[in-house]
């Protein structure tokens, strides 16, 4: 399995069972961020921001694929998505482990949606706040839902993200065990020790493949 970000909330998980990609960017959307060329078998996408939908950009392969992905709704706010709609989270299953992208969870799970998601080997969580839940938000549910392996996203860094938006280490600095990677490209080595590990995001430039 291996694990590349592409900035903001977009991924591509390569697998034995297939690839997908989350939450495509638009062109000049995210600033100081460029979509590399993308292809895959599947494209999920958690709701139709722009930050987030850009299915045009994913290449499509058209191979048969043996991955299983479940659908969990939520919403883009606190308020019952009166805000700013719902969300979609998916839980892709490969490999004998369980892929959770949150996309923009904008409010704290239910016990219900809690005990309906269950154990989680990799998690993919937004941490910047303002459109979504903030970083305190997120480690609590970081908390609530014990994943093997957390990966922030949906923050400010250097150079890149929306200003509005806060940075990571008001997410890391809340985090017992955390693991800065120089690629922005993972290849998880499972263990029993929870940990949170951050991705380099280049910028302005492709990404590595």
């Amino acid at each position: 399995m291996k694990l590349t970000w592409c900035g903001h909330s977009c991924f591509l998980l390569d697998t034995e069972q297939g690839r997908v990609v989350f939450d495509p960017y638009e062109p000049g959307y995210v600033p100081g961020l460029k979509l590399p060329e993308l292809e895959a078998e599947l494209c999920l996408c958690s709701h139709g921001h722009g930050d987030h939908n850009y299915t045009a950009g994913v290449r499509l392969s058209g191979k048969e694929h043996g991955l299983k992905v479940q659908e969990f709704s939520c919403f883009h706010d606190e308020k019952q998505g009166r805000l700013r709609g719902k969300n979609t989270m998916y839980l892709v299953e490969a490999e004998g482990r369980r892929v959770l992208h949150m996309g923009d969870l904008g409010h704290m799970p239910s016990q219900e949606l809690v005990e309906q998601l269950g154990h989680i080997d990799l998690m993919m969580i937004p941490v910047g706040g303002y459109y979504t839940i903030d970083a305190a938000q997120a480690a609590a549910i970081v908390r609530q839902l014990k994943p093997g392996m957390v990966i922030p996203m949906h923050y400010k860094g250097r150079g890149f993200g929306f200003d509005v938006l806060s940075t990571l280490e008001d997410f890391t600095d809340r985090m017992d065990r955390v693991k800065v990677l120089d690629t922005n490209v993972l290849e998880p080595e499972w263990s029993s020790c929870p940990v949170t590990v951050v991705l380099s995001c280049p910028v302005d430039a492709g990404f590595s493949r």
